[in-house]
């Protein structure tokens, strides 16, 4: 099965003609399945509740995304916003969706300039109505694009935990989205920062059993010898002795600053880190050019091979709160 999430920042109406509505908590989903030469393929799409009034589930939809999908209804503060993230996220691929509100009128051209400033000048406008056949036809030939890239199964397995619960007669069983590598039934794996070693009992993606759950698979994964204790929103579930990850305590970071933004860091502020579906809050203790160091309130995971992509946040920063991204 092979499954391409995609950051859906719009509306409701928009993403039930692109896929059938799903799970909802902060973040709704919509699923399109379709078959070819016997092999399942899925769009999960991944709308993201309360913004712009809340950042948060934006950011952890760009955490998994692939791909984009921005609704513009006026060129406001948010629509600048969203399009920053998406851009800072390394999302470049994506449609730009033109939907004005009744009476109004929206300039393509403007909407040209605003993606690539902010970085997503891979971005196509879609304006006139959409075409939810030739949409997702799009995000498929992206699904080809990025599969015949090559194999990333062979990467270090980071799975961020974003919930766990136990079922009867199953046991304890943590869920989330495979951000690296892949993780098959009956390996060995560790929890962090816990450091508890429990086993795989069984996987499931998409409600169907699988021997094997890789890279961008929303997945359940059932443990067996492992205390319930090892577990809760944010640990990480990685491979014994595959190195991964390592945990700063204190981050030195070049950031490089977010397209729009005219705030720059002080000494003493409070700001957030979003990577791998962590948001750590932190205070900046040094800031020297483009260098910054912050104090972390709890660890910071990034990765070992430096392809952790963090996004540094200002909660109260208006009109925007992304400050910059780190490589």
């Amino acid at each position: 099965m092979s499954v391409l999430n995609v950051a859906l920042i719009g509306s409701d109406e928009l993403a039930r003609k692109l896929g059938k509505k799903g799970d909802s908590r902060d973040i709704d989903s919509y699923v399109h399945k379709e078959t070819r030469d016997d092999e399942i393929r899925v769009i999960s799409m991944l709308r993201p509740l309360k913004f712009p009034d809340s950042i948060r589930p934006l950011l952890s939809v760009l955490d998994v995304a692939r791909a984009g999908i921005l609704e513009i209804s006026e060129l406001g503060a948010s629509t600048g916003e969203a399009m920053v993230a998406l851009g800072c996220a390394g999302i470049s691929r994506g449609k730009a969706i033109i939907s004005p509100k009744e009476g109004s009128w929206i300039d393509p051209d403007q909407v040209r300039v605003m993606l690539d400033q902010a970085g997503l000048s891979e971005w196509g406008i879609v304006d006139g109505g959409v075409d939810e056949h030739a949409l997702r036809g799009y995000l498929f030939q992206v699904q080809d694009e990025m599969e015949s890239t090559g194999d990333q199964s062979s990467s270090p397995l980071i799975l961020p935990v974003d919930q766990h619960f136990n079922v009867k007669g199953v046991g304890l069983v943590a869920i989330g989205y495979v951000q690296s590598g892949s993780i098959r039934k009956h390996d060995d794996v560790v929890i962090l920062p816990a450091d508890d070693i429990g086993v795989v009992r069984s996987l499931q993606v998409m409600d169907d059993d699988v021997e094997k759950a890789i890279e961008g698979d929303r997945v359940g994964v059932a443990l067996r010898n492992l205390r319930e204790q090892s577990l809760h929103r944010g640990c990480m579930i990685c491979i014994p002795d595959q190195g991964g990850l390592i945990s700063q305590g204190v981050s030195v970071f070049e950031m490089t600053p977010a397209p729009f933004q005219k705030k720059t860091l002080a000494v003493g502020e409070v700001v957030h880190a979003s990577s791998d579906l962590q948001f750590c809050v932190g205070r900046v203790s040094s800031v020297e050019g483009s260098s910054v160091t912050i104090e972390w309130g709890s660890p910071l995971w990034v990765r070992t091979d430096g392809g952790s992509k963090i996004l540094i946040v200002q909660l109260d920063a208006t009109p925007m709160r992304i400050i910059g991204s780190v490589n």
